[in-house]
């Protein structure tokens, strides 16, 4: 892959992190104390809320990083090694995380018969594009796998 590709890669990468930190520090907080106000029958639910969606921000920064790694592995030419394939099982793993993090939350909000359908539908898209993340990171892995293997019984055939 090129240079410049990799960094219109980790570039794009950095600016979908910086919207969601700015989110998590300044949007967030915001929506939770004005939700509160306009709703105080739902205010005690303003911080266990807020510490689930944190909680789920910190696999989706992992998951960002570990693309940073495999990037700079492109860069440097070390794609097909062992470290691409952790990367992806790394990035697999984070989007599982967020997914049973989503579903003990609508889980709890249900039970606790607070679930507006709003947030059960964002919280589904939430789930959904994380495992269609999961599926296709646990495809890649294995193609990878299975091309560093080629690679390998090649070398040794010449």
């Amino acid at each position: 892959m090129k240079p410049h590709k990799t960094t219109f890669l980790k570039g794009t990468i950095f600016i979908i992190g910086l919207t969601i930190l700015s989110l998590c520090i300044f949007f967030l907080p915001n929506l939770a104390r004005e939700t509160a106000v306009t709703n105080p029958e739902y205010a005690y639910l303003k911080m266990p809320l807020l510490m689930g969606l944190y909680l789920t921000a910190i696999p989706f920064f992992l998951a960002l990083y570990q693309a940073l790694k495999i990037l700079n592995y492109i860069k440097g030419k070390d794609a097909f090694t062992d470290l691409s394939v952790r990367s992806l099982g790394y990035i697999r793993n984070c989007a599982i995380a967020i997914i049973v993090l989503y579903i003990i939350g609508i889980v709890l909000l249900a039970v606790l018969n607070v679930l507006h359908p709003g947030l059960a539908l964002v919280g589904l898209v939430i789930i959904f594009s994380s495992l269609v993340i999961a599926v296709f990171s646990a495809i890649l892995q294995e193609l990878l796998r299975r091309a560093i293997e080629m690679k390998s019984e090649n070398e040794l055939t010449v």
